[in-house]
């Protein structure tokens, strides 16, 4: 413990600083809270040691550094004690079924791993610790291999370089939900103290007869199973192709080599500068291959150098995938999420048509998050198989999913506008390998037909409807001013009324979607269907031209997202009206409801 003196004049403060020395162990994140007092920053204390971390749409995420609103070893700690003591609770065979832990390559993920460890060890919960870096997918696929208790994977995803995360998975295989989540919440909350000396013992673990390396073994099974989900691997080897990978710094490139290896299609061509795992992220300005062509840009140096056409992009969790492809008129085009679920789950019905005996179109279904595009539901209506809506994150998509194996029914394929595909149900969240070698046994069976991946794309809108989006965001790190710009949303005209109209009276609204508060005007009852919850921002205005758009914050990043899209029938052959109207429409809603100039907004600097 640092001797100090604490007198910041908030008593409260006072007692979370000298708790926060009595139980922290890192000299690191205790020198930083020393120089914070130093320097008399009271309302970043505050801000630091009065507030937790929550978990959100993907666990726990955050910026490394000192107090409990940031990811450091006593929150790991805590958070991990919090999970073990809940474990075992609901679930005393969790002592002997374990857990499994999985990490990135980011800064202290390899010790953050290591501490969770230790406590799942000292709540008697043995321990599949992955020895080395690891794809988050296969966390679920191993929980489910190994019919675990639960999965914890130390990652922040394609977060900035400072951040860090924590994502946990449930026996079924999926992401926490309700009651869960906040059971667990809970859970942390009664067991802040770190367990006795043991919890920073992360030098014990490795040699604990209850831990256990399952890389081998999973990593075994998960490139079988790839290489038995292909349709024809002898026409992979024949491939046309040429690939390009980037694994943006993170854990994918060996285990992509892997799979191009299982699936039988010729070497990759990596990214030389992205290739090895890096967590400066030094090339890129945000390792996330969604930015599109400004985190693409050594991608497609390379893949012109080796005169490749496709790219497949990786985010630094190996989770998401981006893709691009190179025009007959030498530029490259870059598949939005969206674009990239269409072609995907057109691919995922072409391929269940082949299996002998295909299965029934009644016992088939793919799932979307509300803000992806509803291109699958259009292609269900004209097949005869399923499609279910769910709220955002693949939490909810694999939990679904989950729930509709257990009633034998088939998972085709489900997905998120944010480049998250989950292909079939081996794994029931979203996998960038995966998804990666679903892509280039597409764009294969399409070459040799003589077509591009853009070209089935639109094949696919001309047949089920055209489906145009334009999505984008905005960066705001003031939460007072997110939620100020939400509740003038809610009170627009006077209290509880919401925009009628925006453009003048140019766009009408229909109907107002109110996620945050529960509120559906469309509904008789004026209840939402899907579950709501205060802790997040989510409104969705249904216009009377068609356009559905969703404003919302991220749970994961300070940004404020827009979704919008308008759905063509197949007769409707004026594509670009239909741009142009989406586009003003977007224009009027941003300028109006966000007001970025206002509101001081960063725009998106792609």
């Amino acid at each position: 413990m640092v001797n100090v003196d604490v007198n910041t004049g908030n008593p409260t403060l006072d007692k979370k600083v000298l708790e926060w020395f009595q139980w922290d162990k890192n000299e690191s994140t205790m020198e930083e809270l020393k120089g914070l007092l130093d320097k008399g920053n009271v309302s970043l204390l505050e801000k630091l040691l009065l507030n937790r971390l929550l978990f959100g749409t993907a666990g726990l995420r955050g910026r490394m550094g000192t107090g409990y609103a940031q990811m450091n070893d006593l929150v790991i700690i805590q958070t991990s004690q919090g999970i073990g003591k809940y474990l075992t609770t609901v679930n005393p065979e969790a002592k002997q079924q374990g857990i499994v832990i999985g990490h990135d390559s980011r800064h202290n993920s390899h010790r953050f791993a290591r501490l969770a460890a230790a406590a799942f060890l000292k709540a008697g919960v043995p321990v599949y610790l992955f020895g080395r870096i690891v794809p988050t997918p296969f966390v679920p696929y191993t929980v489910l291999q190994l019919g675990a208790a639960a999965g914890v994977m130390v990652t922040a995803s394609h977060n900035p370089k400072e951040d860090n995360g924590y994502k946990v998975y449930w026996n079924n295989g999926a992401q926490i939900i309700p009651p869960h989540d906040t059971g667990i919440q809970k859970s942390i909350e009664e067991q802040l103290e770190p367990w006795g000396t043991e919890a920073w013992g992360v030098e014990r673990v490795a040699s604990d007869p209850r831990v256990s390396d399952p890389l081998k073994e999973m990593s075994s099974r998960y490139f079988s199973y790839l290489a038995t989900s292909m349709l024809d691997r002898e026409a992979n080897q024949a491939s046309p192709l040429t690939f390009t990978v980037t694994a943006m710094h993170g854990v994918s490139h060996s285990y992509m080599v892997e799979a191009f290896q299982a699936c039988n299609f010729k070497p990759l061509v990596p990214v030389k500068e992205q290739m090895e795992p890096d967590p400066e992220f030094p090339t890129v300005r945000f390792p996330n291959p969604e930015e599109g062509k400004s985190a693409l840009d050594l991608s497609f140096k390379t893949a012109d150098a080796h005169k490749s056409t496709v790219i497949l992009a990786n985010d630094p969790d190996a989770d998401r995938l981006a893709v691009a492809e190179k025009q007959p008129s030498g530029k490259w085009k870059v598949f939005t999420g969206n674009e990239e679920g269409a072609l995907l789950g057109w691919w995922a019905w072409y391929r269940s048509r082949q299996l002998s005996p295909a299965p029934d179109p009644s016992d088939c279904y793919m799932v979307a998050s509300t803000v992806s595009s509803k291109i699958l539901r259009a292609i269900a209506e004209k097949e005869g198989f399923n499609f279910i809506e769910t709220l955002t994150g693949f939490k909810w998509m694999g939990n679904v999913s989950h729930d509709m194996l257990q009633k034998d029914k088939t998972v085709l394929f489900a997905f998120e506008e944010a480049i998250g595909f989950m292909n079939g149900s081996e794994v029931l969240d979203k996998d960038g390998v995966s998804a990666a070698m679903r892509v280039a046994e597409m764009a294969t069976l399409l070459a040799k037909q003589n077509m591009t991946l853009n070209d089935k794309l639109q094949d696919i809108y001309k047949t089920y409807g055209y489906h145009v989006n334009n999505n984008s965001y905005y960066i705001c790190h003031d939460q007072a001013v997110i939620s100020r710009m939400f509740e003038k949303m809610r009170n627009f005209n006077g209290s509880n009324t919401y925009p009628e109209t925006v453009g003048g009276s140019k766009f009408q609204v229909k109907s107002v979607r109110d996620l945050t508060t529960g509120y559906d005007s469309s509904q008789p009852d004026k209840r939402a269907v899907l579950p709501f919850s205060m802790s997040s921002q989510m409104i969705t205005f249904t216009f009377t031209n068609g356009c559905v758009l969703t404003l919302r914050t991220s749970g994961t990043e300070p940004k404020i997202k827009y979704y919008s899209e308008m759905c063509a029938s197949p007769d409707q052959q004026d594509w670009g009206a239909l741009e142009a109207e989406l586009a003003q429409l977007v224009e009027c809603v941003v300028q109006e409801l966000l007001q970025p100039k206002q509101n001081a907004l960063i725009p998106r600097c792609d």
